[in-house]
Formats: structure tokens, sequence, C-alpha cells
């Protein structure tokens, strides 16, 4: 066993993490993405308004959970400002940052457990640049559907709007054993993208203040997900409650 991790297990890992790999790799999901994107009926549900909301106020705060990452970054129009993505710094995260430079969407390198101090700044000089930011705020290792509160001190410092936004396509796989319950869509289906309303964070809120706020983010962007796997006709994902039980929703 340790001749074939010495021989073979561990030259594969590192030709796998590889910069050509990762190249590659994120090259053939930004295919696969155009493909699907291009090949499914869509219902768009607050896009237009997205993008009025992006010049009113001189860019947003754009949240979407870690397991409809693959299709959203495809509704991206460069032409209407400049959008950084707070991506992680492990192999998974540098194939999604390929994926999103590919869609015209920068990104910053880091997440709760890697260069968070680094990754908040890059954040932070981004939207004061008057460019919008994206968050996914159950990144990277969840619990699923869960958002931690680092959004919310953006929306509060900048006064920049929050939108949640997702997407369900009715073909589609479910990756179960993944912790955020991953969608896998495929070609020639329907599918839904759809936005929220957006909140605003008031600069002066107390700590218990806040909290309320994250709920009801939180609450808009479990809805706006499972809204669109109901309405195909499919069973939604729902939250996990980080023990490894699904939390009910109402």
């Amino acid at each position: 066993m340790s001749l074939y991790k010495k021989l073979i297990k561990k030259p594969l890992k590192r030709l796998g993490q590889s910069t050509p790999v990762m190249w590659l790799i994120s090259t053939f999901i930004y295919a696969y993405a155009k493909l699907v994107g291009h090949t499914t009926k869509w219902t768009l549900d607050g896009v237009e308004r997205f993008y009025e909301l992006t010049s009113q106020n001189d860019g947003v705060i754009l949240l979407i959970w870690h397991g409809r990452a693959l299709m959203l970054p495809y509704f991206w129009n460069p032409r209407s400002g400049s959008l950084y993505a707070l991506v992680s710094l492990h192999r998974d995260g540098r194939m999604i940052a390929g994926l999103l430079e590919r869609f015209g969407i920068k990104t910053i390198g880091g997440s709760s457990n890697e260069n968070a101090v680094g990754g908040a700044v890059g954040l932070m000089h981004a939207i004061k640049r008057n460019a919008s930011i994206c968050i996914i705020p159950d990144g990277p290792r969840g619990p699923r559907m869960h958002m931690h509160c680092s959004p919310l001190y953006y929306a509060q410092k900048t006064g920049k709007p929050i939108v949640c936004a997702s997407y369900s396509i009715k073909k589609s796989y479910i990756i179960s054993k993944a912790w955020d319950k991953m969608m896998i869509p495929l070609p020639f289906s329907k599918g839904i993208c759809r936005l929220s309303q957006p909140f605003y964070i008031p600069a002066d809120i107390e700590k218990e203040q806040l909290e309320q706020y994250r709920l009801q983010v939180e609450k808009a962007l479990n809805e706006v997900s499972i809204s669109c796997d109901k309405e195909l006709g499919l069973s939604p994902v729902l939250p996990d409650n980080g023990k490894g039980k699904i939390k009910k929703h109402r």
C-alpha cells in the first residue's frame, strides 16, 4: 500500500492539482455550463430588476448558496459593471475561479477558513470602487443553506443592497452525498432563475437587530431556492441543521 501511495496515488494527486489540469477542468465546466444555459428554456424572475438595482446603487451584494453556484454565473452581464466573487484557495476554489473568470467575473481568494482577512479587505475595496460582490454564505464547508453574518457587515458599512439569487433545472442530478447537495443540471430542460427583493442593512443597528436581519436574509435565500425547485416539481433541497439532519422548512 505504501508503494502504491508513493508511485501512483501521490503523483496523480499532484497532477490533479497542477495549474494546467485545473485550467482544463474549469474550461470543460465553463463549456458545459454554456451548453446547459443555451439549451434550457428559462423562466426569469427578478433578473432585470437586479440589473436596475446594480445601476441605481453602483453595485450590489449578491448571495448564492454553494449548491447552486454552477449556473448563476451564466446570467451575469459584464456590461453592467464589475462583479467580484470570493472563492476558496483550495483545489475546488481554483476550479470555480477559472469558471467565473471565463464568465467575466473577477475573483478574490479567501474564505472563512483561508485568508479570511485578505478576502474581506479585497471585497470591501471592490464594493467601495462601485463594483458588485458575490458571496457564498454557507461556504466553503457548510452547514448547508445557513448564512454567516459577513454579508450583512458589508451592507452595513457601504449601504449597498443585498440580493439573494438561486436557480433550478427540471432535469438535474443532486449529489446527495455532498454536504451542499450540489445541483448538476442537464441540457435541454426547463429552468427557473430567481432573485429576491433587496435588503438594506441600517448602519446604526445593534448586534441583536443584526441577527434579525441575518435570519430574514437567510430565509429569503432559502425561499428563492426552494420555490424554484417546487415550481419545477422537484423535491426541494432543504437546509441542514449542522448535525447531519434536515431542518424543516415552513
